[in-house]
């Protein structure tokens, strides 16, 4: 029986590259027989006409099904919202933007085939530009130390992962989800492949200076406890600090009488301890905040609208759901 791969892919911005990217996935699927698959498109509220684009390959391709959120939720967020449409058995991520080479898709399902529960694919020579590399090798920092991710292994938005990992990944309800810990929570199986990384040809990236940092905030306060441990650190560290400071101020008036109080030193003491007092109260305010919003049930994405073969099954399923409903009913009734 042929395995069936849902390549899920969030969209921003890309109504000028998304076509290419699914006709590359189509002849790449079509030179591995053993394979069915599905593509599905998440435009995350853009601001161009990509869910239009979307819906033009929804129409010609059966295999291909759109979903269009009713605002910016951000990437992780729109591929929370494919992983719960995806029905295959192997989940394959990449980005819209032609820089992932969907052609070499193969590599990553062989390596699946292997035995590897999820594969990410691997750049020798990645084609970003400088800002996004720095932010590359910040987020790469943050996973080692934050999430303990292991060093030799490389990270990318393009990587392929076995049903049961999807599965666990979709029970994440939170507000805040982070594809990267929840595939690092669910399993240390996981591996590389290197593929080619090509030059942007159209556009530039989405990610800005206030998106990266504030993935990097949802990384480390939604999965890791670290930063309040640091923060305890600290705060018994510039104790102890303050401690043998008052100490050696002491010795020092009783060795020298006429030396004077030291004013300077005093404000600079103030004024550390202050700031970090303020540093860690920001910290836990930060995780105490987001445990609010997530009690009170802030949803991870909400879709407007959808397009393609799948919204079809869903209302045929949902009518079927409902003719047995009232089947039952009815047999309920006649019984005495």
């Amino acid at each position: 029986m042929k395995q069936k791969v849902s390549f899920v892919i969030p969209c921003y911005r890309s109504e000028k590259t998304i076509e290419g990217v699914t006709e590359e996935i189509k002849e790449a699927m079509g030179k591995l027989p053993e394979y069915t698959y599905e593509v599905i498109l998440v435009n995350d509220c853009s601001p161009d006409d990509t869910f239009s684009v979307i819906r033009k390959l929804c129409e010609k391709e059966e295999n291909i099904y759109g979903i269009s959120l009713a605002r910016n939720f951000g990437q992780h967020a729109a591929l929370m919202a494919g992983f719960h449409q995806a029905s295959g058995d192997i989940l394959v991520c990449l980005d819209d933007d032609g820089q992932t080479p969907a052609n070499e898709v193969g590599k990553l399902l062989g390596e699946l085939e292997k035995g590897a529960d999820v594969v990410y694919a691997k750049y020798e020579h990645k084609q970003h530009n400088a800002f996004r590399n720095f932010g590359s090798r910040v987020n790469d920092w943050m996973l080692c130390f934050m999430l303990n991710k292991p060093r030799d292994l490389y990270i990318s938005s393009y990587f392929a992962a076995r049903r049961f990992i999807l599965d666990e990944m979709i029970r994440y309800e939170n507000a805040y989800p982070y594809v990267i810990g929840l595939v690092l929570r669910a399993t240390k199986n996981i591996r590389n492949v290197t593929v080619a990384h090509r030059e942007r040809t159209i556009g530039t990236s989405g990610y800005t200076i206030k998106k990266l940092l504030a993935l990097w905030f949802n990384g480390f306060t939604a999965f890791s406890e670290k930063p309040l441990r640091i923060a305890t650190m600290i705060g018994v560290l510039c104790a102890g600090a303050g401690f043998l400071y008052g100490i050696y101020t002491i010795i020092k008036k009783f060795i020298n009488p006429a030396v004077p109080l030291g004013f300077s030193a005093l404000m600079s003491a103030i004024v550390f301890i202050g700031g970090m007092l303020m540093l860690m109260l920001g910290m836990i305010g930060e995780y105490v905040g987001r445990m609010y919003i997530c009690m009170n049930h802030a949803p991870q994405y909400v879709i407007r609208e959808t397009a393609g073969k799948k919204k079809e099954e869903k209302k045929a399923g949902s009518e079927a759901e409902t003719e047995t409903l009232k089947t039952k009913d009815g047999e309920k009734e006649r019984q005495p």
